[in-house]
């Protein structure tokens, strides 16, 4: 929320069972009107900060692949990539934060 605006959502997944773990610990989405304005990062940078204090490690998340943003902001704050992955029929790279 910006100025009693919701800019985004955040959601963090506390156990990831084997059959969720194409979803990931953290998913994370921004208005279309409110993206490149740093959020996405921010946003991430706190769920890691939660996830740490719940005891997640490591915490995986996943992008599309074709979602270059997304991945900048999981290596911005120091994600580590894992593998590709394709899900559903769509190509997916998956980080770990350990």
């Amino acid at each position: 929320m910006v100025d009693e605006k919701m800019v985004g959502m955040l959601d963090i997944r506390l156990h990831l069972p084997k059959e969720w773990y194409s979803a990931g610990h953290i998913g994370y989405s921004i208005r279309p009107s409110e993206r490149r304005k740093g959020y996405a990062t921010e946003a991430l940078k706190e769920a890691l900060i939660i996830a740490n204090e719940l005891d997640i490690s490591p915490v995986i998340i996943k992008c599309l692949k074709i979602n270059e943003a997304s991945r900048k902001v999981i290596l911005n704050n120091g994600g580590i990539f894992v593998e590709e992955i394709t899900d559903d029929g769509e190509e997916n790279l998956v980080f770990k934060f350990d």
